[in-house]
């Protein structure tokens, strides 16, 4: 079946749906759909995986492809599994503007007559998994799994959603996000082996953020990074200071994270403020546009809200679970001109509020799957020209996520691990667990990693943009900060790259005039300022425990002893706790030692 048999699909949909779409996409399906659907008529799979960068419209796809089958006689209902309740409801709105009747309440029992399918969540097919395979088994279904991946949230989910839909006779698999970073299969999945004999999902249908991007299907982002003092004190009792942004341990990094997303300090009042001048600048051009803190747990969740207020004058909403309530506050937000909501973690993930706009990442997850959900929320454009701003501690993982924005991945289902090397996918298992439990749950963390946020401040640090960064360090409410906030809101990606290209070569000019008493800040442009990840200390260690390891068996002496003659001479911590200009340092020093011996 060819473009004609796709346009005929199309031609089921009111010409409102979907109603909120992006510019000049109303009464029509977007390249990329139109595409998917004529893979799809043309191989009629019984499974299909697409992929496409969140806010690109794959509801839109799933619905016309649905409307077809149904129309064609080759399926005869609709299963719509989401992961959250708020999107199960969403589905079903979607749904019934095409003519699709799901739904959302569905529990147990026959289905009414007036309903042509279900749409359910991956944990209600967790516990009653025999229902929905009785169901699928009766008449034929078409499977729509919106968001897979999350069927690989655990074993369970993973085994009910194979029970209950192996009978299916057709199954539809959405994501925007296809990578998790552990190494359970995604079920309905097929997985591709490659020369390196690594197995890797295989997309039947890829639409990435690059590709969005250039169509003007989703909206340019600006990352808008800031680093500061941070200063807490230890379970031990140590009182300890370091810089956001400045080379350290995970665990130096973890702390010196939280510490700045403590409400107490002057970090998180001062970011939340650059973020509303900046949702100010934005609402110039997008009048209704909104604002989105996304938080790590309710009771910080409660204080930004509070600080908003202070800072603004007006309430934020606060989402603080998956719950009925949630749901009804996020859809008044959504319809509303407020300024600023505030959720908690998973709840970020498709919530569907087209005009949020701005973004405070306030929230210690650094995975790439949540990192590129949440920064999902902001990109879904309503008309050319729209951009997204979202503003970030320096933190290098987060720093690398949003370099990274227009890399595609797919699931890695085979990580080998060579002897003796740091598993570098085990430490984000942790947080992806964190990430998938209940908003409600305690995860008592904050019994394992105690410790007490003394104080912070905030200083503007770097835009990233398109894989590129810019700017220098400048103060709160400086002149040079608010050159970078007040970045029109309604500009093409060429346009935004120019405009920070000019506001760079400003304030380095601006900075060269100044006396050098004055620069209490590092003035050096941001691409000569790296920010070390954990990943390049791991890999300075490593460095330094090689060469220590040759000078060892060049000179006879012990490991341990050149490790203490190291730090004797050039100073600091045991190297686990070195910063890397002293692992830099001492590396040389044993090169220096090694050579002499020649």
């Amino acid at each position: 079946m060819t473009t004609t048999a796709a346009n005929s699909a199309s031609h089921h949909l009111s010409p409102a749906f979907p109603g909120r779409a992006p510019w000049g996409t109303a009464n029509k399906l977007r390249a990329w759909q139109q595409g998917a659907m004529e893979r799809y008529l043309q191989e009629q799979p019984r499974d299909f995986l697409a992929v496409a960068t969140p806010g690109a419209g794959k509801t839109t796809f799933a619905l016309t492809l649905a409307s077809w089958l149904l129309h064609h006689h080759v399926v005869q209902q609709v299963t719509v599994v989401a992961p959250t309740e708020h999107l199960k409801k969403q589905w079903a709105e979607a749904a019934a503007r095409i003519g699709i009747k799901l739904d959302p309440e569905y529990s147990a029992g026959p289905l009414s007559k007036e309903y042509q399918g279900v749409a359910i969540t991956y944990a209600g097919v967790g516990v009653r998994p025999m229902l929905h395979r009785n169901r699928v088994e009766q008449r034929k279904t078409l499977v729509i799994l919106d968001e897979i991946h999350h069927a690989g949230d655990s074993k369970s989910w993973g085994e009910a959603c194979l029970e209950a839909f192996e009978p299916a006779t057709r199954r539809l698999a959405l994501t925007g996000t296809p990578f998790r970073s552990d190494t359970n299969p995604i079920p309905f999945v097929a997985y591709e082996e490659g020369n390196d004999g690594i197995r890797r999902s295989a997309a039947d249908y890829t639409y990435g953020y690059g590709s969005a991007l250039a169509d003007g299907v989703v909206r340019p982002v600006i990352f808008l990074s800031y680093s500061g003092n941070m200063r807490w004190r230890t379970k031990a009792g140590d009182e300890i200071a370091a810089r956001l942004g400045e080379p350290m341990t995970k665990d130096a990094i973890s702390q010196a994270w939280r510490t700045a997303l403590d409400a107490r300090g002057e970090w998180m009042p001062n970011v939340l403020k650059a973020a509303d001048q900046r949702l100010t600048e934005v609402r110039k051009a997008i009048p209704d546009a909104g604002g989105l803190v996304i938080a790590s747990d309710q009771d910080s969740a409660r204080s930004y809200a509070k600080l908003i207020r202070e800072l603004t004058g007006e309430k934020a909403t606060v989402v603080l679970s998956d719950d009925q309530g949630a749901s009804k506050r996020i859809d008044d937000f959504t319809a509303s001109t407020d300024r600023w909501m505030v959720a908690v973690r998973m709840v970020s993930e498709g919530v569907d509020v087209p005009r949020l706009a701005v973004g405070v990442y306030a929230t210690t997850i650094s995975t790439p799957l949540f990192f590129a959900q949440a920064v999902g929320r902001f990109v879904r454009s309503r008309r050319r020209g729209e951009t997204a701003s979202v503003f970030l501690p320096t933190v290098p993982d987060l720093l690398g996520h949003a370099n990274e924005m227009e890399v595609e991945r797919d699931h890695v289902l085979d990580k080998p691990k060579k002897e003796g090397e740091e598993d570098p996918y085990a430490e984000s298992e942790k947080e992806m667990d964190e990430a998938n439990k209940e908003q409600d749950e305690d995860t008592g963390e904050q019994e394992q990693f105690s410790f007490e946020a003394l104080e912070s401040d905030a200083v503007f640090d770097r835009v990233l943009f398109d894989g590129a960064e810019f700017g220098m360090q400048a103060h709160p409410g400086s002149e040079e900060e608010q050159d970078y906030l007040g970045i029109p809101g309604l500009l093409e990606p060429d346009q935004v790259q120019m405009l920070l290209q000019k506001r760079q070569a400003r304030q380095i000019a601006h900075s060269k005039k100044r006396p050098d008493e004055e620069a209490d800040l590092l003035e050096l442009p941001a691409e000569r300022r790296p920010v070390v990840s954990h990943k390049e200390m791991l890999e300075l260690r490593k460095q330094l425990n090689t060469m220590v390891g040759a000078y060892s068996h060049q000179s006879g002496k012990p490991h341990g002893v050149i490790h203490t003659e190291l730090r004797r001479t050039c100073g600091g911590p045991p190297s686990a706790e070195a910063t890397a200009g002293q692992l830099r340092q001492r590396i040389a020093k044993v090169g220096e030692w090694a050579t002499r011996m020649k």
